[in-house]
């Protein structure tokens, strides 16, 4: 993985929606094989149920459908089995429709009419002493159990088996935040691409100081996005700090020359997503660079991503890493502001948060522990007095995709170090500086 992004990335090949959808099936397999069974066993669960209605979908439920099922039918039922004594964790589904092998159907609606009979029926021929559903009030992530959804299966189960439900908080946020070895292998692909896109925006090709607005770019990227037949998970942002003026300017605001620029970026690729701040300048006539009072708050805010970096550490709260990483950065001198959040299936993904913009004490969200091979978007910020601009207090926001294996975080397409720089030619490269 490239820790120091290029400045003008090129764009790697994106790949055709069919290839899409079996490299998706090769990975989810894996992931089924794998992870879910490490998990039911870490956690000591026997049986876990979920329930998915079409355009009511579980968020697990949603990750576990195969490249060309985009959503439940009817209601799916998926169920995971472990049987113990080291024999294989089955998986079926109590549904209509099968799920491409992937899944063994497991109902036969000729012979039990009654889709939640039939789920009791397969339950108590297990006889699994623990039965996790996905009810929690800690995180969305697990929650996905609608209320009339559990009722049909508490109805269902006599008695016995209904004392045995407990909450899939653990397995629900494992699986959902867990990266594998091939994931990864791609993932600075996806990286790479979204950072290539930012560039493109923040270059010559799409600004023409004194013409251009920040919607102007904003709608450049979602065209760019779509045109690449990839997806956004959320609208662009595209802001101005500018000599002067203490709020940031955005909207049909005009791109002038002097402009500090920020953009806030993601894509949505083989299913997994990307989160990125970053920012550009555009140069004065017979400017080369960025003012250095520009580049030390670039720089500031560097520093500020070694300090959180640094503190990772396997079984640490996210409350306890934010901690040590602010007591960092303040030691060294900084002004930060910490809000990370861990990314994969989702943006604002499952697992533990690392602060928020508005709010940098511990949070309740914030004391689920860190695990080994999940995947964050570094997002902070650094306070900065910019001489040149009569020392100007601005903030200078990035956000970098990166990957924890438990023992270092490392950038999965590098970090910006140096500005966007608009008014010059681009270049693109595929190495990594």
């Amino acid at each position: 993985m490239c820790q120091t992004e290029p400045a003008d990335p090129a764009f790697p090949v994106i790949m055709p929606l069919r290839d899409r959808a079996a490299l998706e099936n090769i990975w989810l397999k894996q992931r089924l094989d794998t992870i879910v069974p490490a998990l039911m066993r870490e956690n000591q669960i026997d049986m876990w149920v979920m329930v998915a209605r079409e355009y009511l979908e579980d968020p697990v439920v949603a990750t576990m459908l195969d490249g060309t099922s985009f959503s439940a039918r009817r209601r799916t039922i998926l169920v995971f089995y472990d049987p113990g004594a080291g024999k294989a964790v089955e998986r079926f589904t109590v549904s209509r429709y099968g799920l491409s092998g992937l899944f063994d159907p497991a109902w036969n609606p000729e012979e039990q009419p009654d889709q939640w009979k039939a789920l009791a029926d397969i339950i108590k021929a297990r006889n699994p002493k623990r039965i996790a559903l996905n009810v929690s009030a800690m995180s969305a992530f697990s929650d996905g159990l609608t209320a009339s959804q559990r009722e049909g299966i508490l109805t269902a189960l006599p008695a016995e088996y209904q004392t045995r439900i407990v909450p899939a908080d653990k397995l629900a946020i494992g699986w959902l935040e867990t990266r594998t070895p091939a994931e990864m292998a791609v993932y600075p692909q996806i990286v790479r691409t979204a950072h290539a896109i930012i560039a493109e925006g923040f270059s010559p090709k799409v600004i023409t100081p004194g013409k251009t607005t920040t919607a102007d770019v904003v709608w450049w990227y979602r065209e760019r996005i779509a045109g690449l037949k990839l997806a956004t998970w959320f609208q662009p942002s595209v802001s101005i700090s500018r000599a002067g003026t203490k709020s940031t300017l955005d909207g049909d605001t005009v791109i002038q020359p002097g402009d500090m620029l920020w953009t806030d970026f993601g894509i949505k690729y083989l299913r997994l997503n990307t989160d990125t701040q970053h920012m550009g300048y555009v140069l004065k006539p017979g400017e080369t660079d960025a003012p250095a009072g520009l580049k030390a708050g670039l720089a500031a805010a560097n520093g500020v991503q070694d300090a959180l970096t640094s503190s990772y550490k396997v079984g640490a709260t996210g409350n306890q890493v934010l901690a040590a990483a602010r007591a960092k950065a303040i030691a060294a001198g900084l002004e930060p502001s910490i809000y990370s959040h861990p990314l994969g299936y989702h943006g604002h993904a499952a697992g533990t948060p690392i602060g928020m913009w508005d709010n940098q004490a511990p949070r309740l969200e914030g004391e689920y522990v860190m695990r080994p091979n999940t995947a964050w978007s570094i997002e902070l910020q650094a306070s900065h007095k910019v001489p040149e601009w009569n020392n100007q207090e601005v903030g200078f926001k990035l956000e970098e995709d990166a990957f924890f294996d438990g023992k270092s975080v490392q950038y999965i397409d590098g970090r910006q170090t140096k500005f966007h720089l608009i008014g010059r030619q681009m270049n693109p490269t595929t190495s990594c500086e």
